[in-house]
């Protein structure tokens, strides 16, 4: 029997393998590849919604917590995945530049938000009101991530690459047993595969369709990343992420002709130099209606939990929230109200 059943390896699998690897507990996982949105991800990491300039939720504990994590991760994995990059912000008017600096003035605010105003120097940007810089911001190769964790258990042999059959899940007084593994406790990290969990499908995980662009841009020549009506993301040779878009009814994983145009059509307006687009992925983000990460032990069934929803800052989110499920479970801790899926117990009552 080993500890742990984890059930997907995306951004909240991995990052709850890793806490299971760290204090010596025994797991195995099952994964597929019916969610794409870990693989196909920009992987920005900023502490600040550029929108509006407020402070992300719970950026400060988050952004500590998740490079210490992808350093260590880099090092067991001898891959190169965080870059550090700088985030810029073009501002579209005076008014804009005004708001960005009382902004910077909130206590808050004060570490990520820089007080230079940044001229533009590059022929290729339309940014005539210059930039505002966002500090301490980077970017995961989550797609590289992926394919060097499935490596690592493969040769560990703790990987099985299969779709996960709820029939075979049967319950015990001291644990779970799943086909011929039995494990003492099982997690649920499926991100938007959550839809067909029967044991989780009460909960309000919406699920956005994001897509996104890669372009070839030589003139170019930009390494920051670049954040107007969409991002600009460098990801070297002249390759260039573009997105992101965010649909609510579409729930496949197919790139859309639609997409592909309201990208190029927000692309245009501030980008002024030839481009080809290399490719177009698609991908269903795990989002809640609440816009919090759904995270704890089945209402009524011991030895179940889950850990999910996740939305557009998984690479944030992920390594805070494993961290405190497995405080949770292991030691008892509490988990954060806004994300413990206790909050969600009268939607379980009804069904």
């Amino acid at each position: 029997m080993v500890d742990y059943l984890i059930v997907g390896l995306g951004l909240a699998g991995i990052a709850f393998c890793e806490r299971l690897e760290e204090h010596g507990k025994t797991f195995i996982v099952i994964n597929d590849d019916s969610q794409t949105s870990s693989n196909i991800a920009g992987g920005l990491y900023n502490p600040v919604i550029l929108k509006r300039f407020s402070l992300a939720w719970k950026a400060n504990e988050q952004l500590n917590l998740a490079q210490k994590f992808y350093k260590s991760l880099e090092d067991k994995l001898g891959v190169p995945l965080d870059h550090k990059v700088t985030v810029l912000r073009i501002f579209a008017s005076v008014e804009e530049q005004n708001l960005w600096f009382e902004a910077a003035d909130k206590q808050k605010l004060q570490p990520y938000l820089s007080t230079k105003l940044l001229l533009n120097n590059n022929p290729c940007l339309d940014a005539q009101y210059g930039f505002g810089e966002v500090l301490h911001t980077g970017r995961v190769d989550t797609k590289k991530l992926v394919k060097a964790y499935s490596r690592y258990l493969s040769k560990k042999k703790l990987l099985y690459e299969e779709t996960f059959n709820f029939d075979d899940l049967k319950m015990g007084t001291s644990g779970v047993s799943y086909r011929s593994n039995n494990a003492k406790k099982i997690v649920f990290a499926t991100g938007f595969g959550l839809k067909r969990n029967k044991y989780f499908n009460y909960l309000p995980l919406n699920g956005t369709k994001g897509e996104l662009l890669t372009i070839k841009a030589p003139l170019l020549k930009e390494e920051r990343v670049i954040k107007s009506s969409v991002f600009i993301i460098p990801v070297g040779n002249d390759l260039y992420r573009i997105g992101a878009t965010y649909k609510w009814k579409d729930k496949s994983n197919e790139p859309t002709s639609e997409a592909r145009s309201e990208l190029l059509t927000k692309l245009e307006t501030f980008l002024n130099c030839d481009y080809k687009i290399v490719n177009h992925v698609a991908g269903i983000r795990p989002t809640v209606a609440d816009r919090r990460p759904l995270v704890g032990k089945h209402p009524v069934l011991d030895h179940i939990y889950i850990l999910n929803g996740f939305g557009s800052r998984g690479v944030l989110i992920a390594p805070y929230a494993s961290s405190q499920l497995y405080e949770y479970i292991e030691k008892g801790g509490s988990i954060d109200p806004e994300m413990d899926i206790t909050r969600y117990e009268k939607a379980y009552i009804k069904v």
